[in-house]
């Protein structure tokens, strides 16, 4: 079967109050199903200001009105204004996804702090910005958490081990080609990593001579052929969740032309036949992206 598996990941408190719900509508509109990723903390999004002196982030800045997307509001949480802990805030938002038959697993506690220090940090660090994380979500959901899709796809070996350690079903944590089972320096990790296969909408916008207008049908033209294990696409809350939600549909509907069914991180999972094959991970740079990402490395 060609499928899609749709990632949402949720980074903010507005992305949870405002674009999740109306994730939730479009994707019952268009009977498709999906797995939400949610940040579980505190929003500290406006510390995202000292990105200001890495190589490349004023580039991708002027590519995308991040005031029009995120508000002011956002970008103030953790400086000018206190940071709402979305967590204990919209916790019932994050409960209605669930019931309403999606799939739901951890993003991170704080997104800032995870995805701006975690590969450059130890054992003790890690396993302590994952466990608050764990924690969380039991108390949110009443169950443990069984997936985790790391914020801005940056890991290090600990967290790795703490995927298998957790007992999670599978990862989502990296870039990729298709599903795998990682190694890290030789080391095997016994948790599969599905890998999201396609660029983002972030990552293409304004590249290249890709408009808001032609983006769709440039995402389309990647999917026209679809692989053995389909493709992953993560979106935002923030993003296709709001400004980008008549994009998000278009998209939506070409692949409901292309003949693919749109599923959950879990359902690609459960759809995969035959053991995995055991791929590297290494932090590489990804086109349209700031800094390096952990990406699948394949003979």
């Amino acid at each position: 079967m060609k499928q899609i598996a749709l990632k949402v990941d949720v980074d903010t408190y507005r992305g949870t109050r405002e674009g999740v719900p109306r994730l939730v509508e479009v994707f019952k509109k268009h009977e498709a199903q999906a797995t939400f990723f949610f940040t579980l903390g505190p929003d500290h999004m406006g510390r995202a200001i000292k990105r200001v002196f890495r190589p490349g982030y004023l580039s991708k800045v002027s590519r995308m009105s991040v005031v029009e997307h995120y508000g002011i509001k956002t970008l103030l949480y953790g400086t000018l204004l206190p940071a709402p802990d979305i967590g204990k805030q919209c916790g019932d938002i994050m409960r209605s996804v669930r019931d309403e038959g999606f799939e739901v697993g951890i993003h991170c506690f704080d997104h800032i702090r995870w995805q701006d220090h975690v590969a450059d940090q130890d054992e003790v660090w890690t396993r302590r910005e994952l466990q608050k994380a764990v924690d969380r979500f039991t108390k949110i959901f009443g169950e443990a958490p069984k997936s985790h899709a790391a914020a801005g796809w940056q890991m290090n070996r600990h967290a790795l081990r703490m995927m298998q350690h957790l007992g999670f079903d599978y990862s989502s944590d990296t870039r990729g080609t298709h599903p795998f089972t990682p190694t890290w320096n030789a080391e095997i990790v016994a948790c599969p990593q599905l890998p999201t296969t396609l660029p983002t909408l972030d990552e293409l916008i304004n590249r290249d001579g890709i408009t808001l207008e032609i983006i769709a049908q440039h995402v389309l033209a990647l999917t026209a052929d679809a692989p053995v294990n389909g493709h992953v696409f993560t979106l935002h809350a923030e993003l296709e969740g709001g400004k980008w939600m008549p994009v998000f549909e278009q998209l939506l509907e070409g692949w409901k032309a292309q003949g693919y069914a749109l599923v959950s991180m879990r359902q690609a999972l459960e759809s995969i036949e035959g053991s995995l094959p055991r791929c590297g991970i290494e932090m590489r740079v990804v086109d349209g992206r700031i800094g390096a990402l952990a990406v699948q490395v394949t003979q």
